[in-house]
């Protein structure tokens, strides 16, 4: 089979399109044939190994698992011993943050990384409700969202901001997002109420208040945050921030102050795929597509994508 590998950390000059074995799955596994899948800020920070963090995680001088890749969207084409609750046959997607190895013609997985496909959703869109969706659930069950509040999303055009922008308005709330000036009419039609526009001005230099800010694509600080946040507001971000201070904020801002930072610690899948899986089926959730390529393409995708100015989703057709 044709797979994405990388046998050292780098750039996107280090992915090759390589023809390996095709892997057999184990008793509790099963093989599935990849038709789409995305490249997206976590496997960014899978070939690249930072933050250094993901070094402990991924392996620490190389990585342990060659093949790239952390979603999918593809059918089953067969399956271990001991696996009953799919067939062959079946249409399935997932996620793995520490990498499913899908960047490839196929992967092999455990039963407890792969639900059923909605009917009405194709491969491509499959593949692209998982990554930023699955932080994006993260954000809005780590506070306690009411009828009238305010709330913004820093950075609405991304996998996570497009998702969560979809996901807040549910709610009977106020949402103001930041875009770029391309984006505007997509941030619109997805939900803002209100949108700065961060290639023209500065969200955080006009004194609105919010209950909540989740900054999706952690460019902002909860020092420069925080006298927008109303005396009991929170602050999100989906990144560490300089010197990992959201680790700290959220341990000292727990004990001292009204206004606090919560860490966005992931869910696990067997919660946010179910709730994903079900707000694609009543038509609330539709993810954005930017750009796609093929696998032979994909150190292009890359480098696109660690450009920082994707619109929602990049997608890879294998």
């Amino acid at each position: 089979m044709k797979a994405a590998v990388r046998r050292s950390y780098g750039t996107p000059k280090q992915l090759n399109i390589e023809r390996i074995e095709t892997p057999i799955p184990k008793a509790n596994e099963a093989l599935i044939k990849v038709y789409a899948t995305t490249v997206n800020r976590t496997d960014c920070a899978n070939l690249t190994a930072k933050p250094f963090i993901m070094r402990f995680v991924l392996g620490f001088f190389k990585p342990r698992k060659i093949i790239l890749g952390t979603d999918f969207a593809g059918e089953i084409v067969s399956i271990g011993s001991d696996v009953e609750s799919f067939s062959i046959g079946d249409k399935v997607f997932g996620f793995n943050d520490v990498g499913s190895a899908s960047q490839a013609e196929y992967t092999t997985l455990t039963t407890e990384n792969l639900f059923l496909i909605p009917q009405t959703i194709d491969y491509k869109q499959a593949a692209a409700s998982l990554e930023g969706a699955n932080y994006a659930y993260t954000f809005i069950h780590k506070v306690p969202i009411k009828s009238g509040q305010k709330i913004l999303i820093n950075g609405a055009t991304g996998g996570i901001g497009s998702a969560l922008l979809q996901f807040v308005r549910q709610f009977d709330v106020e949402i103001t997002a930041t875009c770029a000036t391309k984006n505007i009419e997509l941030i619109q039609s997805l939900g803002a109420d209100k949108i700065y526009d961060y290639t023209k001005e500065d969200f955080t230099a006009v004194k609105d208040q919010y209950d909540f800010i989740f900054d999706a694509v952690g460019k902002s600080t909860f020092g420069k945050c925080k006298s927008l946040l109303t005396k009991n507001g929170v602050y999100i971000s989906s990144e560490l921030g300089p010197y990992s201070q959201n680790l700290f904020y959220a341990v000292s801002t727990s004990i001292f102050g009204s206004k606090k930072v919560i860490f966005p610690i992931p869910y696990s899948k067997q919660k946010t795929i179910p709730y994903i899986i079900d707000m694609l089926k009543k038509g609330i959730f539709t993810p954005v597509i930017d750009r796609e390529y093929v696998l032979e393409d994909i150190s292009k995708a890359y480098a696109y994508v660690l450009t920082g100015e994707k619109t929602g989703n990049v997608i890879i057709n294998i």
